[in-house]
Parts: structure tokens; sequence; C-alpha cells
């Protein structure tokens, strides 16, 4: 068990690009005490392992498979959407989203797929077969007709990899999000990496309904509910 604790301690570490004496330092022990509970010579009270975790950053259903694996039980309940305690939650997600109208809303799960859409994401990708329940990463990769509407793909490609590339890293790895990335890459016509500096952003251009339309993409973690991303999009019409 201890073993257990030890490696996924250790591997939350490596992510994190921490050493055992950053690590010790933040959570006020030792290194080699870190050393140890990596180890499994050692194996940390609750606290302890709480306060690695806050070190380390780690999420929420993360912690508690580190709870577990230290021997302890787990703090953090799992909540869906629907349930009747997440009700102030779902009501601000959803005001949020109707409020953004006349621009583009969608709250997505951790792995893109599409919770809500307001009435213009409705009408927007509606248009394109995507629609809530679908995931947006599959869409991309699966439906012809959504890439032919974006104009400057390749740009909205790179991004969104260095995107996935960044929530993997938070979550300390992720199949979905991995094996999209991969076939992500795929779709890129020439280096799958920005030749020189990221820009801060970049709008997504769609040609629709005879418009070309320009927007700009936010994520924001829902506020209690960290596996729900609230996507609202801003933008305007460039013909």
């Amino acid at each position: 068990m201890g073993v257990e604790f030890g490696s996924a301690l250790k591997s939350w570490r490596t992510q994190r690009r921490k050493s055992q004496l950053d690590l010790g330092l933040g959570a006020n022990v030792s290194a080699r005490h870190i050393s140890f509970l990596e180890t499994g010579r050692s194996r940390p009270c609750r606290s302890m392992a709480l306060q690695l975790c806050d070190e380390l950053d780690v999420p929420r259903g993360a912690r508690n498979q580190l709870l577990t694996a230290a021997g302890h039980a787990p703090v953090y309940r799992t909540r869906g959407l629907e349930d009747a305690d997440m009700t102030p939650i779902r009501d601000a997600v959803l005001r949020t989203m109707e409020r953004h109208d006349p621009y583009p809303a969608i709250a997505m799960d951790r792995h893109w797929v599409a919770q809500r859409m307001n009435r213009t994401a409705t009408l927007l990708l509606g248009g394109l077969d995507v629609s809530a329940g679908d995931s947006l990463l599959d869409a991309v990769l699966t439906q012809e007709t959504l890439r032919d509407a974006i104009e400057n793909l390749n740009e909205v490609l790179i991004h969104t990899i260095a995107r996935l590339r960044t929530e993997i890293a938070h979550h300390g790895g992720d199949d979905v999000l991995e094996g999209a990335m991969e076939r992500l890459a795929g779709l890129i016509d020439g280096p799958a990496v920005h030749d020189g500096l990221m820009p801060a952003f970049i709008p997504t251009i769609y040609r629709a309904g005879g418009l070309r339309l320009s927007l700009l993409s936010t994520f924001t973690l829902g506020p209690g509910l960290p596996d729900v991303v609230q996507v609202p999009v801003i933008g305007r019409v460039l013909d």
C-alpha cells in the first residue's frame, strides 16, 4: 500500500517538476522523508497526504486515489451536474450562458463533451451537426464539414493541442485527451508545432450561412464543479 502511494507521489512530483527537496520544503518535511514516502518505507498520515496534494496541485479526483493508496478514506465526493445539491451551481452556469447571448457559450466536461449550449451555440453548431452530448474533440476529428467551416484550421488545431497538453498535465495524464491530441496532430497540414512564440490567443474563424465569423474562446472552470468547463465565446462578423 505504501509503495503504491509512493509511486503515485513520485509521478505527480515529476510531472510538477519538483525535486524531493522542493516538495519537502513546501510541505515542511525533509527531502529524506519524501524519499521514504516514495519508496514505501514511510506512510503519510491523512493531513500529510493532503498537504502534499496541495503542494503538487493534485486535482480532487486524484487526491481521493492518493488518499486511498495511503490507507485513508477519500474526502471528496463526486457530484453530477444534475444532482440536487448542485442546483445553485447549475443555475448559475445556465444563467451565465443565457446572458452571454447573442454570442455562443458551451458548458463541457473534462473530455470536451458538451453538456449545455445556449441558444446561439445550438444554432451555430447545430448547423455543423454538433449538439449537446457530443464531444467537441470527436466532432473536429470525424466531421469534415466542421473542419471545412474553420478557415484557420491549422492555427486552431495547434492551439487546441497546446491546450490539451496543459489539461493533461493538470490531470496527471488522461488517456482520452492524449488520444485526441495525437489524432488532432495528424490533421495538421505541416509541422504540428508553432514556428516561434505562441500568440496569447487566436480567433476561430468560421464560415457559416454566408457569413464569416471570428470567435474568441475563453475557458473558465465551473465554480464547485472542477470537471465541467464553461466556455463563453465572443466574436464579431467579419463579412
